[in-house]
């Protein structure tokens, strides 16, 4: 039982190497429009490797919960959770991200003159999430509430979007086809998960409502969400989180 919640940890990593696998072998054929050729990828595997990170995010959230709950929380779990975190809500987004830019580009007349060096910031994704990362388990202001927004969060926010394009709800797929918005996204995720802005932790520790209120807030908005936004819940919730811990001071959220 001692190691149950590391073995929890390394589900969650081995949920986002299989994603990684889906992302990079994500087959591509040859199509021809109005006599030229464009290089198309199927986008399913991509759409598993959404549901991957959904699913190492449920194994995070339960390998903390268990080690509190038996008692068994060490340094190892926290280092672990941390290796595991980088890979499955750090390399995993970079990747959806980097097809997703490589998508948009596809969409432009000069998409021929387009190199690797126009698709390489979404890969600042995953290097500001190991920074984070290592900030987290040296720092120990995070006892309590976060500082910056927590890589998991920014993990299945990007998961979302695979499938907001898949379903088009709200004609959202027209913005993730935009090289423009999904820059912007990369820059907002990376400084969001470094800026010195205290963040909600979702870790219930008491039955206090006078402190759990805001975890209970985000949790009613999201099942509220679900059933009228689909998919497109993701990054709504994500916004009201944001949102909810600048106003909210720390201390009543911890």
């Amino acid at each position: 039982m001692r190691q149950l919640s590391n073995v929890l940890t390394l589900g969650n990593l081995f949920c986002g190497a299989i994603a990684i696998i889906f992302i990079l072998h994500a087959p591509q054929y040859i199509a021809e429009f109005n006599g030229i050729e464009y290089t198309i990828t199927n986008p399913e595997p991509v759409y598993w490797a959404s549901a991957l990170v959904v699913i190492a995010g449920v194994l995070d959230f339960f390998d903390g919960l268990v080690a509190r709950w038996l008692g068994i929380q060490s340094p190892m779990g926290k280092e672990l959770d941390s290796l595991a975190d980088v890979v499955s809500f750090g390399v995993v987004p970079g990747m959806i991200l980097f097809r997703l830019l490589r998508s948009a580009y596809m969409q432009q007349p000069d998409v021929f003159d387009v190199s690797y060096f126009n698709l390489a910031p979404a890969l600042l994704v995953p290097c500001f999430a190991a920074y984070r990362l290592a900030r987290f388990n040296l720092d120990t202001r995070q006892a309590e509430f976060f500082i910056g927004v927590p890589t998991p969060a920014v993990g299945l926010l990007v998961a979302s979007f695979p499938l907001i394009m898949l379903f088009n709800n709200f004609n959202l797929a027209h913005f993730l086809q935009n090289i423009w918005v999904l820059y912007v996204i990369i820059a907002l995720l990376c400084y969001l998960m470094v800026a010195e802005i205290p963040m909600i932790s979702l870790k219930f520790k008491s039955f206090n409502m006078a402190q759990n209120w805001p975890r209970l807030l985000l949790i009613v908005l999201l099942l509220a969400a679900i059933p009228i936004l689909h998919y497109a819940a993701a990054p709504f919730i994500f916004v009201c989180y944001v949102v909810l811990s600048l106003i909210v001071p720390p201390g009543k959220a911890a």
